[in-house]
């Protein structure tokens, strides 16, 4: 068998993959140790997607409404729907909204369409929701959408600072790499309202007010000038300082003001600037704390003048770097599948409008930038926006304010989705569904945050009728009548087109460029090795893609952050879970990647816990002025008091509650039009159902259960689902199958035991209860698999005393926090390194080693 390269479904870092097909939806999966993003590592959920390649819940046929269609009748009904939608209201009544999941192909075919034929610029993408801040960021200091800095950088700093980013959990390749440098004498600094495993492991936490990131870095930027640490020879040679520059970065930019404003010690803050100051090969790396605010682009900006005027830029170990959340989020911004730009890195200028038409021969070009996401979506609910396409996203639940995006979804006269998946919170408002290709079948290119190009391969052939995003966008530009510019035979064609769109009159003004690239066949094209577009060096030699070939210090101002209000108390902050991806399409098929946080959780410090009444471990319903949306309750020291963090990830497909996107206001940074998903105000309540308890199946119901609390986790050989509710259990012992029925039940616990055998095996298992204990899962998930029908089964235990593992700690290997603490206690280890030479924990892609960091100190502490 060959291992066939690709690369990783998940995060911008791209790392390379070697995946062996092992059977006919099977594949052996491990990292590609000649890849220069990951060198062999793979994170958990990288080295699950084995696990994720089967058929389950796929889309494999067209659909029209509830009824499966032909390709052909699909194809043309989309067609002429567009078509008539634009002869009558316009081009801009329809609107495409598309995916960093798409691959670079994917995406320029899709922006071609709508900016060039259409003649809209109505396409924006859900990275516009990660990352767009940072785009605007760095077109207004750098003049171009350029991240200077590449993973090696990470080998040689001396210094890192991680501002908004939990890397360890969200980028755990890119923190393995910064861990090893520590480890040779960096230092690590993490700027987080949350103590995060990542500020777990720095040798500085700064736990600053959410949305005070401006005042922090302008008074760092102002220490640095009064420390004499500027490098005014690189500020004269390259750099545009406005002549006010200077006087207005001086207000407010002391260090007792700065410290006020951003709730920190004073001496953590001191320690922070001198230690910056004296350290010039320094990284600053920023994600979505920093981007996803309504003042992201002037965060991002604040940075990039550090960095300028420092002159920590185009030099080894000393950049910005900007670390984007999805696979080929970087792929689309080359292509222009933003709707603020326009294609190859260009904008919408006279000249750059002009340039695109002639290439491309089109009959339109967009005059100017289209609706980003969130005005993109209240114009379908306006009505302005009548035909709506959405490629490879969720938005009824990645949205901020997602019931009004319910709505416009509900009103609009046409709505298609193209997806992988059946049966989605988005797809159940299309008028037409199109089964497209997942990773695993796709072929074509992805671009990660260092600018590195890489393949992705297919590893099996499509199923059922599904076909790759690029042919189903071209098949309805053909129908439309633009036949021969969409004639494309297979992703290379297009990867070629691309490529000679980046050097077409680019006389060097633009730096995105991809000269010789465009010359392979279809054999060079398959044969293509990782490679980074720009160099290694970007910026080395000072100049910069602006009219005089300077960067620009833009002045940005701390904004004034409000007080609590009265009704909405508290601050709602959210992000991502280690183990988990987006809306969990694909991690939420794999039952290793559920152990880790099986529910979603409202994590609040024990203080706050007290105050608003609430149990660690119980029910609590978090509000906004948005909407509102059940959590499990889980005390964190972490916290800031008076804050609140909750996932992203759970839709209506997968609980009754935990619908994050529901709750952020749909505000959004004036520049760059991201919404500001960081600083809702919310406040909280405890819930207390009747009872609570889990619902274990050999099989996925076709339907949530019906209760106040459901949740689904994905196990070995079925489904559980942890429930709790107030009701009768009429409604959910109507979702057991049919077989055998043993019950027992204890009037005065109200508990009640039901379980279905079917075929001599356990088909279902249904335990709930009032005041009594409900048994550990793991043993009886694992009678989904056995043979015979334990005689204990209703005691939820094997015969005999069962070794309890503990929570899942370290995924890659299914290691328990019991097991870690027990073989830290008897082989008596002293560091993480012993604990993943002794148990194997940690050892893979090291993102739990923070975890087992804390393990450790617990036991030392118990010891004493």
């Amino acid at each position: 068998m060959t291992a066939i390269r690709t690369t990783c479904a998940y995060c911008g870092v791209g790392c390379g993959i070697r995946a062996t097909v092992t059977g006919e939806r099977t594949a052996q999966i491990a990292g590609d140790p000649d890849h220069p993003a990951n060198r062999g590592r793979l994170c958990s959920k990288g080295t699950h997607l084995g696990e994720t390649v089967g058929l389950e819940g796929r889309l494999l046929h067209p659909m029209i409404g509830a009824k499966r269609a032909s390709w052909d009748k699909a194809l043309d009904l989309v067609a002429k729907r567009f078509r008539e939608t634009i002869a009558r209201h316009g081009p801009n009544s329809v609107a495409f909204y598309v995916s960093g999941q798409l691959l670079t192909e994917d995406y320029y075919v899709a922006n071609k369409l709508m900016k060039g034929f259409i003649g809209s610029a109505n396409i924006d993408t859900n990275s516009r929701l990660c990352m767009s801040s940072a785009v605007a960021g760095h077109i207004r200091g750098f003049g171009e959408d350029v991240v200077p800095a590449t993973y090696d950088d990470l080998d040689v700093a001396d210094l890192f600072v991680l501002v908004g980013s939990n890397t360890a959990w969200c980028h755990p390749i890119v923190y393995q790499r910064i861990r090893a440098r520590c480890e040779a004498g960096a230092k690590l600094v993490v700027i987080d309202p949350r103590r995060t495993e990542t500020a777990e492991e720095a040798d500085l936490h700064l736990a600053i007010r959410p949305g005070s990131d401006v005042a922090l870095m302008n008074g760092l930027l102002q220490h640095c000038r009064d420390a004499d640490a500027l490098d005014d020879a690189w500020l004269a040679a390259h750099v545009a300082v406005p002549a006010d520059f200077w006087d207005q970065l001086g207000e407010g930019s002391d260090l007792w003001s700065v410290a006020k404003t951003c709730d920190v010690d004073a001496a953590d803050l001191r320690r922070f600037y001198e230690l910056f100051a004296a350290t010039p090969r320094t990284v600053t790396l920023f994600s979505q704390g920093i981007n996803q605010s309504t003042s992201g682009t002037d965060q991002v900006n604040a940075i990039l003048n550090l960095h300028l005027a420092t002159g920590r830029i185009g030099k080894p170990g000393a950049v910005p770097f900007s670390i984007t959340g999805q696979p080929n989020a970087m792929g689309g911004r080359e292509v222009g599948g933003l709707a603020s730009t326009l294609a190859a890195h260009m904008d919408f200028g006279p000249e750059a409008r002009a340039r695109v038409q002639r290439f491309w021969a089109a009959p339109a070009i967009a005059e100017k930038p289209g609706l980003k996401a969130v005005d993109l979506f209240r114009a379908v609910g306006e009505g302005r926006i009548k035909a709506l396409w959405v490629m490879a996203t969720n938005p009824a639940v990645s949205m901020p304010d997602a019931n009004r995006v319910r709505e416009a979804l509900a009103a609009c006269p046409f709505v298609v989705v193209s997806d992988v998946i059946e049966k989605t919170d988005t797809g159940a408002f299309a008028h037409v569904r199109l089964p497209a290709a997942a990773w695993g079948e796709k072929d074509g290119t992805v671009t990660n945050s260092d600018r590195t190009i890489s393949r992705q391969r297919a590893l099996f052939p499509l199923p059922g009728e599904a076909m790759p995003d690029w042919w189903i966008v071209k098949e309805v530009a053909r129908r439309m009548g633009w036949k021969n510019a969409f004639a494309y035979d297979r992703a290379a064609d297009i990867w070629r087109e691309h490529c000679r769109l980046s050097t077409y009159d680019n006389d060097g003004a633009r730096l995105f460029a991809l000269p010789g690239a465009a010359q392979g066949g279809n054999a060079a094209y398959d044969d293509m090795q990782p490679f980074r577009w720009g160099g290694d060096a970007m910026f080395a030699d000072g100049r910069f893609p602006t009219d005089d070939g300077r960067a620009r210090l833009v002045p940005v101002a701390q904004k004034p952050l409000p007080a609590p209000l009265e009704k909405w108390p508290l601050t709602l902050n959210s992000g991502r879970y280690r183990d988990q991806w987006h809306t969990m399409t694909r991690t939420g098929l794999a039952p290793k990647l559920a152990r880790h946080r099986a529910e979603p959780l409202v994590e609040v410090h024990p203080r706050d816990g007290e105050q608003w009444d609430l149990a660690d471990g119980g029910l609590a319903r978090v509000a906004t002025p948005q909407g509102e949306s059940l959590y499990r309750v889980a005390f964190a020291e972490g916290q800031r008091r008076g804050e609140l963090f909750v996932p992203i990830h759970w839709t209506d497909r997968t609980a009754s509650g935990g619908r994050t996107g529901l709750l952020p206001r749909p505000l959004v940074d004036p520049h760059s039009g991201q919404p500001g998903f960081k600083r809702t105000p919310a406040r909280i309540e405890a819930v207390s159902p009747r009872w609570r308890g889990f619902l274990l199946l050999n099989h996925d119901p076709a339907e949530r259960p019906g209760c106040l609390w459901a949740t689904r986790v994905a196990v070995p050989s079925g489904t559980l689902w942890e429930l709790a509710g107030d009701g009768d259990l009429k409604s959910l012992e109507a979702t057991l199958p049919r077989g055998e029925r043993i019950e027992a039940e204890d009037r005065a616990r109200g508990t009640r035991r039901i379980a279905i055998v079917a075929s001599g095996r356990l088909a279902a298992a249904l335990f709930v209860t009032e005041t009594g204990e409900l048994p550990p899962r793991d043993w009886l998930i694992a009678q989904l698999a056995a043979p015979d029908v334990a005689p204990t089964l209703l005691a939820g235990r094997a015969p005999g005393a069962a070794a309890d593992r503990g929570p899942i700690v370290c995924v890659c290997f299914d290691i328990g926090l019991k097991t870690i603490a027990a073989a830290i206690r008897d082989q008596s280890l002293t560091d993480v390194a012993a604990i993943g030479a002794a148990i194997g924990a940690g050892t893979n892609c090291g993102s739990c080693r923070p975890a087992l960091a804390r393990i450790l100190s617990e036991e030392k502490s118990h010891a004493a």
